[in-house]
């Protein structure tokens, strides 16, 4: 790969990183289970970082920044059906995008993907924790007490 061939590159991961993070927006508004939400947070917090990163990285090497997706769908079906899909969906993201990154000559650049890559990899076992039906993904609660009703799809009600 030339540094010519690194801007698009970059702009197609760009591309397909946002629409992911865009989807697990998406299934943080229809997961209400308390934990997993939250699990669902501190991921999205993450993947923020990761587009921004990417973001500056593209007009690091002078190339244009693309459109965002369209906003998808909320997911339907049941927390384990929307955790599952969001698990696979970062499986098939790394797998396709291992090999393309591999790739890329530029050596800060190539280490930035490949730690997003990892990440993704850490955030698909959350996911797929969540998708077997647990709950102590990011911790569990203080013993004896008992988590009741859901968390909100809308942050701000007034």
């Amino acid at each position: 790969m030339t540094s010519t061939d690194l801007a698009p590159l970059l702009a197609a991961f760009y591309g397909d990183r946002l629409a992911l993070l865009q989807r697990h927006v998406a299934s943080a508004r229809a997961v209400t289970d308390y934990d997993v939400n939250n699990a669902y947070q501190y991921i999205v917090a993450r993947e923020e970082m990761h587009v921004l990163w990417v973001h500056k990285a593209i007009l690091d090497v002078g190339g244009s920044v693309p459109a965002a997706p369209a906003e998808p769908a909320t997911p339907t079906g049941g927390l384990r059906d929307i955790a599952s899909a969001d698990a696979a969906a970062n499986q098939a993201f790394v797998a396709s995008w291992t090999p393309k990154v591999a790739t890329v000559v530029h050596a800060r650049h190539r280490k930035m993907l490949q730690v997003i890559l990892g990440e993704l990899q850490e955030h698909q076992r959350l996911f797929a924790q969540a998708g077997e039906g647990r709950t102590d993904i990011i911790g569990t609660p203080v013993a004896g007490t008992t988590r009741i009703g859901a968390v909100l799809s809308t942050r701000w009600v007034e």
